[in-house]
């Protein structure tokens, strides 16, 4: 709360209370029983209200806040969640296709390069082609110039823009972030980019957008730069998955988090191995102890005593 402000519920109360003081019921010795209860019932009355207009203005906060920093976004079932889960690794790959042919025209991954697909979602053979599609500037070569030459599996995704002022002029001003890390770098990530992929809606009566941004509740002030670019039917993938909305954002949020953790199936396994080694190792000091002091928990001492 801010310093110097009082909330009006607080002011309602302070006169309450100053128009039903406490002692009002004990100034006389003749103020009967039922002036007394009726003085507690009016009380009771002056803090109900108080109350119900104190929740009224947390609900304004919370309604305020929400506008400020967008809808909470709700929880979804993902199957790479679970201690013992791994990625959907055919999810992932259509969530590549997914980025590459919607996203990647504004969007870069500079921390992500073509290798790392590699067993993941494409064999070594298919990275080499999806990676030849591009053009990399190399050099210098011999004669000191640079020079253009199809892409390695060793190269990383391409960036949409020479730099930041081009991104921003050719956005309206705004500025695509990078996706390498957007599910880590968002509290409540791959949720909260799922919700937003799919939360566009028309803005509410008494809402109004500016021209060139589009009405989106989980994007913090309701208003982004982006435009819906996930829609039904928008790409056709390769397994014939219908490419529904839905679909395409889950799978693209797919690709997304294992991009921001793409070691997590390795972690997970390496802590499973971990705990079944501890489990062993638990029941083998387990036995040893009951092992080793058994014979001493039951022996049984004779006191004799020589005359």
């Amino acid at each position: 709360m801010i310093a110097g402000k009082m909330p009006a519920s607080m002011k309602f109360l302070i006169r309450t209370a100053t128009m039903f003081p406490r002692s009002a019921s004990s100034t006389s010795s003749c103020t009967s029983s039922s002036s007394i209860s009726t003085g507690r019932g009016f009380r009771l009355l002056a803090l109900l209200g108080a109350g119900a207009t104190g929740m009224l203005g947390l609900s304004g906060l919370a309604y305020a806040d929400e506008a400020e920093h967008g809808l909470q976004s709700p929880s979804y079932p993902w199957t790479h969640n679970g201690i013992f889960s791994s990625y959907d690794h055919t999810s992932i790959r259509r969530g590549h296709q997914v980025f590459k042919q919607v996203c990647a025209a504004c969007h870069s991954m500079n921390l992500i390069a073509y290798r790392d697909l590699i067993g993941v979602a494409y064999t070594e053979d298919e990275v080499k082609e999806i990676a030849a599609e591009i053009e990399v500037q190399d050099g210098p070569n011999d004669e000191g110039e640079m020079f253009s030459r199809p892409g390695k599996p060793s190269d990383y995704f391409p960036a949409p823009y020479a730099n930041e002022q081009a991104a921003r002029f050719s956005n309206g001003g705004a500025y695509p972030p990078d996706l390498s890390l957007i599910c880590k770098a968002r509290h409540n990530g791959q949720n909260y980019v799922f919700a937003l992929l799919t939360g566009y809606r028309e803005p509410p009566a008494g809402v109004s957008v500016r021209e060139g941004l589009y009405y989106n509740p989980y994007f913090p002030g309701g208003a982004i730069a982006m435009p819906k670019v996930i829609n039904d039917g928008g790409i056709e993938f390769e397994d014939g998955t219908p490419a529904s909305a839905s679909q395409m954002a889950k799978d693209v949020v797919s690709f997304l988090t294992w991009a921001a953790e793409p070691e997590a199936d390795e972690r997970k396994l390496i802590g499973a191995k971990w705990i079944f080694v501890g489990c062993l190792l638990l029941f083998q000091v387990g036995h040893y102890k009951r092992w080793k002091w058994a014979p001493i928990k039951s022996r049984k001492l004779v006191l004799d005593v020589v005359n």
